[in-house]
């Protein structure tokens, strides 16, 4: 669970909203996620944290319980993929302090120029029950599967061997290219889905090796082309992740779809073994504005009449806080001793 003892320390009137509210989302994510197991199952998630944490869009940085929240969002999870990791780590390092000594993270570098946006893709996970298979790298096309006019990713993808239980996979988490949604900038976001998924069922084909790609993709919707090219190749999206994952409920940008090679890839037995999370029904709820406006008024752009102030806090000022973006989860079996020992057991 994530280190607390510093808020002892905070004001009263900071300490006391914070723990309020960290109480409400702890009973939030208890009705929402299954409870995380120690050799059964793998909670994983991905997760775009909107510019974590620049601040160039100028509607303020992120206040010191924010940190909290998203912590405890981690936390309920056992791995999970964060997209838009800023340059500067320090946001980064503040979560890890919060989350404690037993979880780690892996992340890339930037990817130079414009479209890199000066961010990271990470890794964050318990060490306890997540192990690194000491094998990591970003993708880079070979020549022949260049994109558009000879280009590589955006942002280029990173791709991870790790190991769960019995379960051994490789994961690739994205941030693929948004552009418009019509015109040269579609067609390069539907090219480069098509790219990645493409480069890993090869991989996936050679080494006989369970792939998971999961990140932000910037899909429209399940029967948009930006889905087709990634089912093109094979993976499968189950139906309980075919979910809208941005605040407003209307897009599909983040995805987690398998490629399963060794038999090993099922989804978890609770009644709920997938889905989206809701952070705005506990944290920065429709509403909170006037909770926060007195003392977060110099840290954004909020504008002087409460009906505007209201307007900005729901859909800026508090996805700069949290996200955009909201979680998308799944609950894997990493414990496949039954089917082994079976196998063992019809062996000549």
């Amino acid at each position: 669970m994530p280190m607390y003892y510093k808020l002892r320390h905070w004001q009263q009137a900071d300490r006391v909203r914070t723990i309020d509210r960290l109480l409400e989302l702890r009973q939030s994510l208890a009705k929402a996620i299954p409870p995380r197991t120690v050799r059964d199952t793998l909670l994983l998630a991905t997760w775009n944290l909107r510019d974590f944490d620049s601040n160039k869009f100028g509607h303020g940085p992120r206040l010191p319980e924010s940190f909290y929240y998203i912590a405890e969002i981690i936390s309920a999870f056992d791995l999970v993929a964060l997209q838009e990791v800023n340059r500067d780590l320090t946001a980064l390092h503040t979560l890890m302090d919060i989350l404690g000594p037993s979880w780690d993270y892996i992340a890339t570098d930037i990817t130079e120029g414009s479209s890199g946006n000066n961010e990271r893709m990470a890794f964050v996970f318990d060490k306890g029950k997540v192990w690194f298979q000491n094998i990591a790298g970003e993708i880079v096309l070979p020549r022949d599967m260049l994109i558009g006019e000879n280009q590589q990713f955006a942002r280029t993808p990173f791709v991870v061997k790790f190991q769960s239980g019995w379960f051994k996979f490789d994961l690739c988490t994205v941030h693929l290219y948004y552009g418009e949604e019509s015109g040269e900038g579609y067609q390069r976001r539907v090219e480069e889905i098509g790219r990645i998924a493409s480069f890993l069922a090869k991989r996936a084909k050679d080494e006989q090796s369970n792939i998971i790609l999961l990140g932000d993709m910037n899909i429209v919707s399940p029967e948009d082309d930006t889905m087709k090219a990634l089912k093109q190749h094979d993976f499968l999206v189950p139906a309980e992740l075919t979910l809208p994952t941005n605040m407003l409920r209307n897009k599909y940008y983040d995805q987690i779809a398998f490629l399963n090679k060794r038999d090993q890839l099922e989804l978890g037995k609770s009644a709920n073994h997938a889905g989206v999370f809701e952070v705005y029904n506990a944290v920065f709820c429709d509403g909170d504005h006037s909770a926060y406006y007195p003392f977060a008024k110099n840290y954004g752009q909020w504008p002087e009449e409460p009906a505007e102030q209201e307007k900005y806090f729901h859909k800026q000022w508090r996805t700069w806080q949290m996200s955009d973006h909201l979680p998308l989860w799944v609950e894997l079996k990493i414990d496949f001793t039954e089917k082994y020992l079976e196998r063992i057991k019809a062996q000549a």
